[in-house]
């Protein structure tokens, strides 16, 4: 090697260490025999689904793992005590045990309280909404080592996300029973029956976004007999929709303002289904829009997680899921798959479980990771670095990239 190349390699090789001055720490392997111990605290907050239903907790401790889960955890979900205890978990009465465990695993994101209840160099799969977390919570993570990984960004080998693709079948489903609440008379709604009779002009329903949610929606409004009209901007979406619903009279747009304001003037339920996949949802409904729309007529926002679809939504929740906006009720509750806890609650487990098999076949959650690396959209924090550089560059906050510690590590 010529010194020309020498001095080339060695200014590459000073730069690659100014960029990245942390030093990576070794991986390690949990012990053969040694057992992983999950903890999944009861919710603290009005979310009523479990990670991990009875059965999928037999499952895998059967497996190797030991299962801590604090008493009335499931008890929303109609999963009793005795039903874990009798799959062999562990039933914990102190909610600050339970997040001593190796892997704390948790629908709604743990509070800064509860982060500091875990021991150091832990890991955490929760949902980590960018959209309401701060740099301190981020922070946070990062100053006690903690692997996270963010389960609504979680992908599969195909780059979707299972466990938004089945949160957003239930919301898409239960959104229409919502609707059909609303509209009756014992809601003070208009009085009116979702969907048509004979001789009886049918109710007419309005859809933003062409995604999942979108999809189970309009099969549910249809199957009624309600007129759908569906707006998104993306044209493969919609010809997609339209092959897998199958029905000729199902109305698709781009986003025009002016056919949305016209739809929106008729239309008695307005779906806000449009999703970001970095960041907060397009308002695509201004107040105006909502002003012109009839009275008692009910907006359902299932992207007020992302701060909302309409200009009008303001989050709310299942004490006091609905208020009135220009004599137009706004339901915008961020977790409606909650309501059919049991259902959500079968639908995560049967998606966890294969995840946690892994887990304990490869030696650890870290092992997970590395040998997977579709995951690294999920993995927000990694012992004291963030691995998700669209996280780090919101927060400002100290970027270590997955493929690089992967790189290094081999």
């Amino acid at each position: 090697m010529s010194k020309k190349q020498k001095v080339g390699f060695s200014s590459l090789a000073a730069d690659f260490f100014q960029l990245h001055p942390q030093e990576v720490l070794e991986r390690q392997k949990t012990k053969k025999g040694e057992p992983i111990s999950i903890g999944i605290p009861k919710e603290r907050s009005e979310e009523k689904r479990v990670p991990l239903r009875p059965e999928a907790a037999a499952i895998l401790i059967n497996n190797g793992f030991n299962v801590s889960i604090e008493t009335n955890a499931g008890v929303h979900a109609k999963h009793a005590d005795n039903e874990y205890s009798e799959a062999g978990a562990k039933i914990v009465y102190s909610h600050k045990e339970v997040f001593e465990c190796d892997i704390i695993l948790k629908i709604a994101p743990p509070t800064l309280e509860e982060i500091e209840y875990m021991k150091p160099g832990k890991a955490l799969i929760s949902a980590l909404q960018t959209g309401i977390l701060t740099s301190e919570y981020f922070n946070a993570l990062n100053k006690k080592d903690i692997t996270a990984l963010a389960y609504n960004l979680i992908q599969d080998k195909v780059g979707g996300l299972p466990v938004v693709r089945a949160m957003s079948e239930i919301a898409g489903s239960t959104v229409m029973l919502i609707a059909a609440e609303y509209l009756s008379s014992t809601n003070n709604g208009k009085g009116i029956i979702l969907g048509g009779i004979t001789g009886v002009p049918p109710t007419k329903v309005v859809i933003l976004g062409a995604g999942t949610v979108a999809e189970y929606a309009a099969r549910t409004a249809m199957g009624l007999g309600a007129e759908v009209k569906i707006f998104d901007n993306h044209i493969y979406k919609l010809r997609r929709l339209k092959e897998r619903i199958n029905q000729p009279n199902l109305f698709t747009s781009s986003l025009d303002n002016v056919v949305l304001s016209e739809a929106l003037s008729r239309a008695d339920v307005a779906i806000g289904a449009i999703r970001s996949e970095n960041g907060r949802a397009p308002v695509v409904v201004t107040e105006e829009m909502v002003s012109q729309m009839k009275p008692n007529s009910i907006i359902i926002d299932v992207s007020i997680d992302q701060g909302g679809c309409f200009e009008t939504s303001d989050m709310t929740n299942h004490s006091k899921p609905a208020y009135r906006k220009h004599d137009v009720i706004h339901y915008c509750v961020p977790n409606i798959a909650s309501r059919v806890s049991r259902t959500a609650t079968t639908a995560i487990s049967n998606i966890f479980t294969p995840m946690f098999m892994q887990i304990v076949e490869l030696g650890g959650i870290d092992e997970m990771i590395f040998s997977n690396k579709w995951f690294a959209k999920g993995v927000y924090s990694y012992r004291g670095g963030i691995t998700n550089k669209n996280i780090a560059n919101k927060y400002n906050l100290h970027y270590k990239n997955l493929d690089l510690i992967i790189a290094a590590s081999i």
